[in-house]
């Protein structure tokens, strides 16, 4: 396995929830820190991971910043036989849950569980035809009594993380894991600034690992807010759309064709100048790229464009199989071309250009 596949299994085997992202958090700050300034690392107050990398003292700030956190679960009440009961933190479709397991994060280690229900040998013909709500589930972690379950170190609040080990499919550029939702944007980021390493660029760059983004986008407005950026990149998953059942209108993204310019979301329309930019970025460095627009979702760009005064912000995503599952498909070549994306824009954008995104002219 190469340095960059020991990163992305290291990423995406860390274990963090929003609100819990400690632990992906110093996975990432290990795989940045190199290629950042003299203690050019650190956290705003919540906990998002700030990295800078100066290019030019007082130039423009660019952020890139993916979210740490993954969908999971907290566990919310130990029943008298020891089943747990749990809140999901993130959107998640009740029916890629049932029979999966988990790992429950407590202070004694770790502890293994998988998501039950009520069996469907007992419900009636009607009730088989439906699909379990959530509400209905439990995580089942062998345990006898909630006495057994505490004295494994469970306690209400403790994070319930799905299972799954990073894999290398047999076509290796197809690359199979947990949490790539949004680990890989971690990895871009971290990326960004290893091609930027002893290059000159225009500006300072910050590398950002965000907190709570699936529970709306709490890292991307407390680190903005920190950081003051002229220009935002939000770096994410996006949907694919190359499975079997996937019409042709609803087909936007696809494995290998590139990293998403998206255009819209449910939390921003992207700027129309950076998206030109980065468009015309992509098709003079014959950079693969696809356009994606997410009505029904949102990333973090969707709060770095309105902090302060606003900032010029677009999102550029990996199109992603099955995400908001317990294992997700990604192709490598698309995060590899969108970090190459991105660090061919950033070193384009220079005070001038920046001031003429901003105001026009």
């Amino acid at each position: 396995m190469d340095e960059k596949l020991q990163m992305l299994k290291a990423l995406t085997d860390a274990k963090g929830i929003p609100g819990n992202e400690a632990e992906p958090r110093k996975v990432m700050e290990q795989y940045i820190k190199p290629f950042a300034d003299n203690d050019g690392v650190t956290t705003d107050h919540l906990g998002s991971l700030i990295a800078k990398k100066t290019g030019k003292e007082n130039g423009p700030k660019i952020m890139v910043a993916g979210h740490l956190d993954e969908v999971g679960f907290m566990i919310t009440h130990i029943d008298d036989k020891g089943f747990l009961r749990f809140q999901t933190v993130g959107g998640w479709w009740s029916q890629v849950m049932l029979a999966q397991r988990v790992t429950i994060v407590t202070s004694k280690g770790d502890v293994t569980g998988v998501i039950g229900s009520k069996p469907p040998h007992v419900l009636s013909p009607e009730a088989r035809k439906k699909p379990v709500e959530i509400k209905d589930m439990f995580i089942d972690v062998g345990a006898t009594s909630k006495e057994e379950a505490e004295s494994f170190g469970i306690r209400p609040g403790d994070q319930a993380v799905p299972y799954f080990e990073f894999t290398v499919m047999d076509n290796e550029d197809m690359l199979l894991a947990k949490a790539w939702d949004n680990r890989i944007g971690c990895a871009i980021a971290i990326d960004v600034l290893r091609e930027l390493k002893g290059k000159d660029h225009p500006n300072v760059v910050y590398g950002v690992g965000t907190i709570q983004e699936e529970v709306g986008l709490r890292g991307a407005k407390t680190s903005a807010h920190y950081i003051q950026p002229d220009i935002g990149f939000g770096v994410d998953v996006g949907i694919a759309g190359d499975t079997p059942g996937t019409s042709e209108q609803d087909r936007h993204g696809t494995l290998g064709k590139g990293p998403q310019i998206v255009l819209y979301d449910a939390s921003m329309i992207s700027h129309k100048g950076l998206r030109d930019l980065v468009v015309k970025t992509a098709e003079d460095n014959d950079i693969p790229f696809q356009y994606e627009s997410m009505p029904g979702g949102g990333t973090d760009s969707g709060n770095i464009h309105v902090t302060a005064n606003g900032v010029p912000s677009l999102s550029i995503t990996v199109p992603t199989r099955y995400i908001h599952s317990h294992a997700a498909i990604l192709h490598r070549k698309d995060y590899e071309h969108a970090v190459e994306l991105i660090v061919k824009v950033i070193e384009a954008l220079d005070k001038d250009t920046v001031h003429r995104l901003t105001y026009g002219d």
